[in-house]
C-alpha cells in the first residue's frame, strides 16, 4: 500500500477514534471491529467504490451543474441542470460572443439555442434555433451533443472503471463536501468505448483531427458515492471542469414549441437551393 493511502486511512481512523473517545465508552464491554468509513472505502476499494458510484448516480434523476474551461481555443462558462433520465436533457445558461446571456437546451439529439431578442426578426420572429444532430450531422464542426455528453457524471466514472492505472490522489473538500479524488490518463480508444455508438465515428474523427491521443479524467466523489467534480483534459482541444450539486432536485426541461422554433438544417438547405438557382 502506498504512503498516501496509509496516511489517508490513518488520518480518518484517528478522527473517528477521537470522536468515539469524546463520547465515552464502557470498559466492561467487548470491543467491536470498526467498520471502514465511506471515505476509507473510496480510497482503498477502488473498483468496488467506482461501481457503487455508477450505481448511485444511475438512480439520480437530475443534477445541477456548473462548468468552466476552454473548448476549441475559446473560454466557456455554463451553469444549468441535467435531466439524467432517458433521453438525456440539459438546459444551460451561458454568454454569447458579445456577452449577451444565452440559453441552450439539449433534448436527445436535438439542440435548441435561444435567439437574442434583437435578432429574432431575421428568423421570422422565432425564439429558438434548432439543430437536430441525428438528422443534420454537425455542420461547421459544432458538436454540442458530445459537449453535453461529457457533462454526464456517470460516463466519466465508467471511463475510470474501464481504465487500468486509476490513482487515488487523496481526500479533498469540494464545495463543502468531503471527497476522494481519483485521476487517470486513458488512451482515446478507452474513452471512445464510453461514447454512444451512433456518435462514436464523428467523435473519433474530431479527436483525430485535433491530434488528441489520450484523455485525462479527474473525479471527486463524496461519502454518498456521488460525483462532486469532474475535470477532463483532451490534449489542446479542451480543458473542462464540471461541478455537480443538488442531486435529485426536480427539473422540467421542455421542448420549445414548434411555432417558436426555426430549424437550422432547413434554413441551410434553403440557402443551398437559392445558391444553386443562381
Amino acid at each position: 500500500m502506498s504512503v498516501w493511502k496509509k496516511t489517508t486511512i490513518v488520518a480518518v481512523s484517528a478522527f473517528t477514534a477521537l470522536a468515539i473517545s469524546a463520547c465515552g465508552s464502557d470498559s466492561g464491554s467487548s470491543e467491536q471491529p470498526k467498520q471502514p468509513s465511506a471515505l476509507e472505502l473510496l480510497a482503498t476499494d477502488l473498483k468496488g467504490s467506482l461501481q457503487k458510484i455508477v450505481d448511485t448516480t444511475d438512480k439520480s434523476d437530475s443534477v445541477t451543474v456548473s462548468m468552466e474551461g476552454t473548448a476549441a481555443g475559446e473560454k466557456l462558462t455554463m451553469q444549468g441542470v441535467l435531466d439524467l433520465r432517458d433521453p438525456l436533457k440539459a438546459e444551460m445558461k451561458t454568454a454569447g460572443p458579445d456577452g449577451t446571456p444565452m440559453t441552450v437546451r439539449m433534448i436527445g439529439t436535438a439542440v435548441y439555442v435561444e435567439i437574442p431578442e434583437a435578432e429574432r426578426a431575421s428568423a421570422d420572429g422565432k425564439r429558438w434555433m434548432k439543430l437536430d444532430l441525428a438528422a443534420a450531422g454537425a455542420p461547421a464542426g459544432m458538436d454540442f451533443s458530445k459537449q453535453f455528453e461529457d457533462v454526464d457524471p456517470t460516463k466519466q466514472v465508467k471511463t475510470l472503471l474501464a481504465t487500468e492505472g486509476v490513482k487515488v490522489v487523496g481526500e479533498e473538500t469540494v464545495n463543502g463536501a468531503r471527497t476522494v479524488h481519483y485521476s487517470v490518463t486513458a488512451p482515446v480508444a478507452t474513452y471512445l468505448g464510453q461514447v454512444d455508438a451512433k456518435m462514436r465515428p464523428q467523435v473519433e474523427e474530431q479527436l483525430a483531427k485535433q491530434g488528441v491521443k489520450e484523455v485525462t479524467v479527474d473525479l471527486w466523489a463524496d461519502e454518498q458515492y456521488r460525483p462532486r467534480r469532474m475535470h477532463m483534459v483532451m490534449g489542446t482541444m479542451s480543458d473542462m471542469t464540471v461541478d455537480y450539486t443538488d442531486y435529485g432536485k426536480p427539473v422540467n426541461i421542455e421542448t420549445p414549441p414548434p411555432a417558436e422554433t426555426a430549424d437550422l438544417a432547413e434554413m441551410l438547405k434553403g440557402l443551398g437551393d437559392l445558391t444553386a438557382g443562381v
